[in-house]
């Protein structure tokens, strides 16, 4: 890799590139070592105003494949790796502000870094993202949690 280049700003740069005028968009990359192996881990997830509302294995087959060779042509990563591209699942992760507002309506788990009302997990509807507030509505009751208290929020799969 050439000194002064983020392996995981490069990789989210070419995938938004290559995913500007589909029905995709880039949610997450990782680039870490595991034991002794390095992942590259790029997650994609269909627009909110896709036809489609799930990423299928065509998707994530088409991303990888211009991964794999444009990552090869570009020569960025020096050691050996390996390239997963996958959904974020039905229980992802909300990371990014605009996902608040996508799924909104929806069960969530938050997981707190310290107890609130002698709980550090709680479960309930998501309401949105208001000035900085995670809002939800447990049991009844409306809550707004500042996210800097939430150590991760994902959501909830419910059968």
């Amino acid at each position: 890799m050439a000194k002064g280049i983020n392996v995981k700003d490069k990789v989210i740069e070419i995938t938004e590139e290559f995913l500007k005028d589909s029905d995709k968009e880039l949610y997450k990359v990782e680039f870490k070592k595991e034991a002794k192996d390095w992942y590259l881990r790029v997650f994609i997830e269909k627009r909110q105003d896709a036809s489609e509302k799930y990423v299928g294995t065509s998707d994530c087959e088409e991303v990888s494949k211009y991964l794999s060779t444009k990552l090869d042509e570009l020569d960025l990563i020096e050691q050996n790796y390996y390239l997963e591209v996958s959904s974020p699942g039905m229980d992802r992760e909300l990371i990014n502000d605009k996902d608040f507002d996508r799924f909104s309506g929806e069960i969530v788990e938050i997981k707190l870094y310290k107890a609130l009302d002698n709980r550090k997990e709680i479960t309930g509807e998501l309401m949105g993202l208001i000035n900085g507030n995670v809002v939800v509505k447990v049991d009844d009751k409306t809550m707004e949690l500042p996210k800097a208290m939430i150590a991760k929020i994902n959501l909830a799969i419910v059968f």
